[in-house]
């Protein structure tokens, strides 16, 4: 299957605007702006976005609609959870965490940005080779 064709929606461009918050290349169209912001971003196979925190007043945080291949999430502090197509990830506001495809493979998902209050994005370290390299 062509990386194009992964999911329901249109792959998107290279994620330039958010390059330098990623090991590996990503992906990104932009489903909506309004309202609610949601983005539907492809990861090659390796990549995953740096240690992040959605900051929000009241409200905010993020939920994960995974559509294709396989990845992973991991909030600071615990282990990572394997993710695959159908799974949701609700990350409250606050919630240092980072996600991202598996090494072997093609990873889509949906990041629907939750309304709040003062939201803003903090990026953080990148995830270590060594701890991503760990994973199963």
């Amino acid at each position: 299957m062509k990386p194009e064709t992964l999911g329901v929606f249109p792959m998107g461009e290279k994620n330039v605007a958010y390059g330098r918050y990623f090991v590996g290349q990503s992906y990104l169209n932009m489903l909506t702006t309004t309202g609610v912001p949601i983005g539907n971003v492809t990861f090659e196979p390796g990549c995953r976005n740096n240690w992040h925190i959605h900051h929000a007043k009241s409200g905010g945080g993020q939920i994960l609609l995974c559509t294709a291949g396989r990845g992973y999430y991991q909030a600071w502090g615990e282990r990572a959870r394997e993710l695959r197509p159908g799974d949701v990830v609700v990350i409250p506001p606050e919630v240092k965490h980072w996600h991202g495809a598996a090494p072997d493979s093609w990873f889509v998902h949906l990041a629907v940005e939750v309304p709040g209050e003062e939201t803003s994005n903090e990026w953080c370290e990148p995830v270590s080779d060594a701890d991503y390299s760990a994973l199963k």
